[in-house]
């Protein structure tokens, strides 16, 4: 049972929409920030001189501390108040954008970015957790659904505005524009947003966790980024990867032994649960391929504006926030392994697509066609994949599910700026060089294709046809405890 101060609100009232409000435009701050860079990477690479390897930091510094503390951030919130870590995190948001929008050169940025991925980490999990503690029974689906309408909006508007913003002046204002919409969100949540804590939440900080799982992304993530400059033979880049792989073997150990683990690993003996997530990775990898090269192949080897290439990608979310809620809906009806099945590989037809973009393309015969499909690929995939992933345990530990899923997903796309371009051929080259760029475009565009063909495969031989049915969450829950195991998720095949 949470503790929460003052009575829970309806949807309908005031006091409501200012949560909602409050919550909206708090996560659509990090979510938008992790799109529209990309908008702005060959501006910053021309103004700040950088090389390819940078401008993989600029992406990966925000997605490595998001990905590697989001799990803290949400127990941090448990512990001491969803309301205040969401404040505190937008806070230090709103700073580290200020820095980064007056870095003087890339090795500040990069250093900023991880600040900001920081900040992000504390105001993401807080949103939801703040939603359904603030909002009354009947009422909380209402709130959340809107939550995901209008921050799907947000990511709509998101390319639109960094686009804008770079054409009419500088890449630095899609950072400072930040800052005042942070203050409006200290300011509303401050006044309106109520407080709530798990008083059942572990005491103890799993400091162990947080710095073995954030060292092993760290190094490996900085081993694949230094291979095509420095060569997989440098030293460097084999203690990178080496200490990459320790510090993830020693969380994964330090887990299993700890009684009060950031990430309960006997979560993934559901069988569902751990093939959603699988899943996840490999579809995600793909998607992070996809939006870090799209917008830059458009700018620099096809030549459209940082405006137009950041609107390129509109009808994807357009046709997601209107057709996600109906893919759910036939989720629940038909199962999740036909929808996560077909997904992928209408991803995959989109991305072989997509890959023959190159000099001088027309938007209407060469980008669109692709853009819809993924759109579609996209809309029959994201809903029943996070349904599952969500809904393969019982709902005591659906706050668990949820930063599992999410740290998955932000893990997969950062690996994949890391080591996408290595595979594709990259080598020492530049990624504001069109002669360079278009065959490593294209040979991306080919692996995410095999990789959502992968995750279409191993959706048909993991995901169930039926979630299970779990009995009421307990009031406490222990998170180190073993899941229920539902008959429906371990035998049905």
């Amino acid at each position: 049972m949470d503790l929460t101060t003052g009575q829970p609100v309806r949807y309908s009232t005031a006091a409501g929409r200012w949560v909602l409000f409050a919550t909206v435009l708090g996560s659509s701050l990090a979510f938008i920030d992790s799109t529209v860079v990309n908008i702005a990477l060959p501006e910053i690479g021309r103004d700040l001189g950088a090389d390819a390897a940078g401008l993989q930091w600029t992406v990966n510094g925000y997605a490595l501390s998001l990905a590697a503390l989001v799990l803290l951030g949400g127990s941090l919130g448990d512990r001491y108040g969803r309301k205040r870590i969401f404040l505190v995190g937008v806070a230090w948001f709103a700073l580290a954008s200020l820095l980064c929008g007056f870095s003087p050169n890339i090795e500040t940025l990069i250093f900023a970015r991880i600040l900001q991925g920081i900040g992000g980490a504390l105001l993401t999990p807080g949103a939801l957790a703040i939603l359904e503690a603030s909002f009354t029974n009947e009422d909380r689906g209402k709130a959340i659904g809107a939550w995901s309408g209008l921050g799907g909006i947000g990511g709509a508007i998101g390319p639109f505005l960094g686009g804008w913003l770079v054409d009419i002046g500088d890449w630095r204002y899609i950072f400072l524009i930040n800052v005042p919409l942070a203050a409006l969100v200290i300011w509303v949540g401050a006044k309106h947003v109520p407080e709530s804590r798990n008083p059942a939440a572990a005491r103890n900080i799993d400091y162990v966790g947080v710095i073995t799982g954030a060292l092993g992304l760290a190094g490996l993530t900085y081993g694949f980024t230094a291979w095509p400059v420095d060569g997989p033979g440098s030293p460097v880049v084999l203690i990178s990867l080496a200490v990459g792989v320790a510090a993830l073997v020693t969380f994964v150990l330090y887990e299993r032994r700890s009684a009060h683990p950031m990430l309960p690993v006997r979560i993934f003996a559901n069988k569902a649960f751990s093939g959603a997530n699988l899943v996840t990775f490999v579809v995600y990898a793909a998607n992070g391929g996809v939006f870090f090269l799209f917008v830059i192949n458009l700018q620099v080897v096809s030549g459209y504006s940082p405006l137009a290439s950041g609107i390129a990608l509109l009808p994807t979310t357009a046709i997601m926030l209107v057709l996600s809620a109906r893919a759910g809906g036939l989720s629940q009806r038909i199962g999740p392994r036909i929808p996560m099945t077909v997904g992928p590989l209408i991803c995959a037809v989109a991305l072989v697509l997509m890959s023959r973009i190159g000099p001088d393309a027309n938007y209407w015969t060469d980008v669109l066609p692709s853009v819809i499909i993924f759109g579609l690929g996209l809309s029959t995939l994201v809903a029943p994949l996070t349904a599952t992933a969500l809904g393969a345990l019982e709902d005591s530990y659906a706050g668990i599910a949820s930063g599992v899923n999410n740290a998955v997903a932000r893990a997969a796309g950062l690996l994949a700026v890391a080591v996408l371009p290595l595979a594709a051929g990259l080598g020492g080259g530049s990624l504001t060089d069109a002669a360079q760029l278009q065959p490593v475009y294209q040979h991306t565009m080919m692996i995410c294709a095999g990789l959502m063909v992968g995750g279409a495969v191993l959706a048909f031989l993991l995901v169930p046809t039926r979630l299970p049915v779990h009995p009421p969450a307990r009031t406490f829950c222990d998170p180190g405890a073993p899941p229920v195991q539902s008959k429906t998720a371990e035998t049905v095949a």
